[in-house]
């Protein structure tokens, strides 16, 4: 299993979004719930760069520095799972199935989550690749450290440049709809929450089944 962090496992989006907004008041400018939208899943030097262009007067480093560390505080007071997420992880822990987690977060973030939790055997950050999603890099890389062919491997994701990472990996993949829709492609289950999906959902996906919100149990 290869699993997103932000929005897919842990309600985040806010967080970043918060700290996007107090960042860019700071510096003069406003920033709206939507503008924290349309930078769900991209990379950290592209919101970064797309700060900037708001008015914050800082570098990429700083940029990204102050927000993992905005973001790391939140977490750190309270793991916010989403929705079915932990049980998910601990029944796929409890059925022997490797499990990797693969963001567009910093490894300043996504390795304390991941000592936190204690289930994943792999951790693939936005700082350990080259090319971030929606490249299929960050994917290729957690199957390569796993020791298993991406092809075998289900990806769970909740953001459009998350998801098209994935698939262009050769995974088979679920898109959970949280905070931005999850519209139909080609090979691409979707489902509302990780409540609604269960480890014989994930073994028909694993066999090339592709299955909607109304087909899982």
């Amino acid at each position: 299993m290869l699993l997103d962090m932000d929005g897919t496992l842990i309600d985040t989006e806010p967080l970043w979004i918060a700290a996007e907004t107090e960042l860019v008041e700071a510096h003069g400018g406003s920033w709206t719930h939507h503008d924290g939208l349309q930078l769900v899943g991209k990379p950290m030097a592209v919101s970064a760069g797309i700060l900037r262009s708001r008015g914050v007067d800082l570098s990429d480093t700083e940029i990204i520095d102050y927000l993992n560390e905005r973001v790391r505080r939140g977490v750190a007071a309270r793991v916010p799972w989403q929705p079915g997420a932990h049980e998910l992880l601990l029944a796929l822990h409890a059925a022997g199935v490797p499990q990797a987690l693969v963001t567009s977060s910093f490894r300043v973030l996504a390795e304390p989550f991941a000592e936190a939790v204690g289930l994943f055997d792999v951790v693939v950050s936005g700082d350990d690749v080259t090319h971030a999603k929606p490249d299929p890099e960050p994917y290729l890389t957690a199957a390569h450290r796993l020791g298993v062919d991406v092809r075998t491997c289900v990806a769970v994701e909740d953001s459009p440049s998350g998801i098209t990472s994935a698939l262009a990996s050769g995974a088979r993949v679920v898109g959970v709809e949280v905070l931005v829709p999850v519209p139909a492609r080609p090979g691409l289950s979707r489902v509302s929450s990780l409540t609604r999906i269960g480890l014989e959902d994930l073994a028909r996906v694993a066999a090339g089944q592709v299955l909607d919100a109304g087909e899982l149990a």
